[in-house]
Parts: C-alpha cells; structure tokens; sequence
C-alpha cells in the first residue's frame, strides 16, 4: 500500500493531470442538449454516429473519428449529472489524455466531481497483480477545488485499498502503522495500547474479542487540532478478519471478511481529509483493531463480560463481536461531550438485508443531525438511508443475568437492535451518528469496481464544513 506523504497533497490524484499537448476533447452532454450539440458538429462525425445508432443518455460513450481514421475525441451523455458521469471513461476509452470539451457549460464544484469520478473510474487494486491497462487521462479544469480533489481522492483511495488487502497484510499491527503514519504526515499525535495494557487501562471488551487472534488486540487512539475548537470523535470498527469466532461463520459468510475492518478505514479516510484540509476541528480517532478468531483462549457464548462503562455484557453470540469492541470506544469517545460523534462499522447482515449492498444505514440520537446528514450524502452522491432507534426494542437484547446481551433474542430488526446496543455506550446528549455499512462493491459499475469501497464520506465532509467551519 502506498505510503502517503506530506509531498502527495499538492498532486493531482490518479488519472487526473494538468496538461496534456495532444488531449483530445471529450464532450460532456445532457441527453436534452443532445440534438443542439449534433447540430454542431462536422459531418462526419454526424454520419458516424447515425451509422452507429447512437442512442444520447444513460452514460453512453462513443469514440469521434479523425480524418486519419483515429480517434479524435468521445462523447457521454448523461440523464442527470453527477458524480458518475465520466467515471467509467478512464478505463472503456483509448489511452491518452482528454479535456473536458464544453467546461463552461459546468460550475467549478460540477467539474471537481466529474474529475473525482474519473479518478474514481481509474482505480486499480494493483498490490498483488500488474494492471492490465493503464487508465485514460483526464486534463484537469482550471475552475476547480483542486485541493478538496486531491484529499477526496486520496482517502477514497485508502479505504479501497485497505479492505481490499487481504488480513495475512491488514492485521492489526497494519492499522496502527497506516494510523501511525497518518498522525506523523498530518502532525497528530498517536497512542497505541496493546495486548493485557487494554485490561490495565479498563478496555474489556476489546480485549476479549481480539485475545484469540494472531496479533494481540489494540486501541489506535489518534488525536489532532487545536484544543479550543469544537469537538469530533470518529469511530472505527477494526475486526480485521472475522471467523465468527466460535459462534463461527459458514464458509459463504466469511469468504469476504478481511473486509471487517472497512469501519476503521472509514474512520482514517474521513480523518485524512478533516487533516489535509484543516478542517477547524479538535480531532480524535479511535480504532478497537482485533481479529475475531477460535483458539483455546477464545471468549465463549454465555460468558459475561464488564464493559468499560460499567455494564456486564452477556455474550449471546460471539459473531456479533464488532459492537462489543466499538461500545468500549464510544464510551470512552463520548466522554469529553464532543460537538459530534461518528462511528463507522460493516456491523449487520440485517443492514444489508433491509437496504442492500449500496445503500449504508443511518441511525443518529439527534433529528436534525439525521436530516443534515441525509442531505449532504443526497448532494454529493453519497446516499445513506436513515433508520430508526426504536427503543420499544431494546427489551430483545434483556439479559436474565447481565445488563445486556449483544445479541437479540428475535430474528427481526437486527440492524436496528444493533444500534440500540450501541447507543447503551453512548455518554446521553452526545450528538451521535451510527452507519452500519458494506464498503463492498459486490459487482462493477461506472467508477466503482468490484471490491473494497468507500461509502458516506464525501456526504459528512460536507456535513462537517457546515457545522464546523468556524471552529
């Protein structure tokens, strides 16, 4: 995985340059202003599209002739513009570099997006194997937010790339290397506690989960900002690979869980760009980075755990082990009454079940922070879906010799019993957001191929300008 450095903010991101001597143009169309473009255009290239029934809309892309028989430019066409327009361009069109024909028919924000999804579009996971094809091009716009580009792309890039690594390479001595190397860029400050240091300095539940894995169970603790700002903790589930434990998965379920810790390369995503944009903010990051693995030392179901905030927590189901490492975080987290709280985490199936692999689960303590966040994620092909924490619930996860179960005892609303064992962890008045999501492309589509992915961070960054912008 690519180290980043200090030296990296000031590049254009992958597939993205700033000038190209021979850049052919790529004409950006809406389907409705198709007919008025054709008009303009010479007739060959008239004929050429007629010839080949090109139909505008839906993303459709053609090649342009030259008078040589090359290709002298491309068309898409595009229902409705977003972040997705051009992005699956770098890897369907003939190399070399394009500019954007028509750039003043677009805002600078519109143009920053369609260079992001280009940049997108050119991902490759190349760790383990050689690209195939070397992406197309894209000429930078001058009108645009070229830093906000760079960072967005970079954290996208991480997230990708680290759910994408497999466990063997991403166990939890990785994260806290990756977070290590993010506070030293960045000017942060870090704090490790690993191993038996967890039971010393009262973090329980992480300990338990992660006692059984192959390298010893941590709590990555990243710190930066002016302390006189307002307050944001962000929350990462780190389960790097997930057996099940001894509650343990079938071979279909855990095929796919190196991806477990996608909640933690969410959480140092988001934070590389509050830190390479100097968002005013006083930062905390923190990761429970643990594999949930069967050994003789494993936790057991029916075993009875104290949280750090007190509560004893009975283990109904030892595959529901990453909401046990995150509530020692969130209490911890939400002791300083941050301004707001997010954590992220590939927590439920039942997630999935009731939204689907693209749609992340909102739940939030706070109305307006719900609406906030649903619009922001709607403004920047972000989406994520609000659910409710219904409390009327809670009596599925009573326990008859504990506080709590952290597992249900109904088959129903497993996303949202989840959240409220969660919330239990929760410091009362803290400004709370939960995303329950998939950091997974289970097929390729525009700018999104199959693999690891990152999901709302665009949206909340928008969010979290808008909150805190004035420190």
């Amino acid at each position: 995985m690519k180290k980043l450095s200090a030296e990296s903010a000031t590049h254009l991101p992958n597939g993205i340059v700033s000038s190209a001597s021979k850049a052919k143009p790529l004409h950006v169309v809406s389907k409705a202003d198709y007919k008025s473009w054709l008009k303009k255009q010479n007739k060959a290239a008239q004929n050429w599209l007629a010839n080949m029934n090109y139909q505008p809309g839906g993303l459709a892309m053609a090649t342009l002739p030259g008078a040589k028989g090359d290709v002298a430019g491309a068309i898409v066409s595009y229902d409705e513009l977003s972040v997705w327009s051009i992005s699956g361009l770098p890897m369907s069109l003939p190399g070399g570099s394009y500019a954007i024909a028509n750039q003043n028919d677009f805002t600078p924000a519109q143009l920053s997006d369609l260079c992001l999804g280009w940049s997108m579009g050119a991902y490759q996971f190349t760790r383990y194997k050689k690209a195939k094809k070397l992406p197309a091009n894209l000429v930078a716009p001058k009108k645009m937010d070229a830093a906000k580009l760079s960072a967005t792309a970079q954290a996208i890039y991480l997230i990708r790339d680290m759910v994408n690594t497999p466990a063997e390479d991403m166990g939890p001595e990785n994260l806290g290397m990756i977070a290590t190397n993010m506070a030293r860029q960045h000017g942060g400050r870090i704090k490790i506690t690993v191993g038996d240091q967890l039971l010393a300095q009262n973090y329980p539940l992480i300990h338990t989960v992660g006692r059984a894995g192959p390298q010893e169970p941590r709590l990555i603790d990243l710190t930066w900002g002016n302390p006189k700002h307002k307050k944001l903790v962000l929350v990462g589930k780190g389960v790097c690979f997930d057996t099940g434990g001894l509650d343990i998965k079938n071979d279909a379920n855990m095929l796919i869980m190196k991806k477990d810790m996608g909640g933690a390369a969410h959480a140092l995503g988001l934070a590389h760009m509050i830190m390479q944009l100097n968002l005013p903010v006083n930062l905390r990051v923190m990761i429970a980075a643990v594999e949930n693995s069967i050994a003789s030392n494993a936790f057991r179901p029916l075993d009875i755990i104290k949280s750090r905030q007190g509560m004893t927590v009975e283990i109904g189901n030892t595959d529901a082990e990453g909401r046990l490492v995150m509530a020692d975080c969130l209490w911890e987290g939400s002791q300083a009454k941050p301004d707001m709280m997010i954590d992220f985490s590939t927590l439920t199936g039942a997630a999935r079940v009731a939204l689907g692999p693209e749609l992340p689960a909102l739940f939030s303590n706070d109305d307006a922070l719900l609406v906030d966040a649903i619009r922001f994620g709607r403004d920047n092909d972000d989406p994520m879906w609000p659910m409710p924490l219904w409390k009327n619930y809670r009596t599925m996860l009573d326990s008859k010799i504990a506080d709590i179960n952290n597992s249900s005892n109904s088959s129903f609303a497993g996303c949202i019993t989840a959240a409220l064992f969660l919330q239990e962890f929760v410091l009362p008045g803290t400004p709370w957001i939960h995303l329950d999501l998939y950091a997974w492309n289970a097929n390729d589509r525009a700018g999104r191929p199959q693999g690891g992915e990152a999901m709302t961070i665009r949206g909340l960054f928008s969010l979290l300008q808008a909150r805190f912008k004035h420190g």
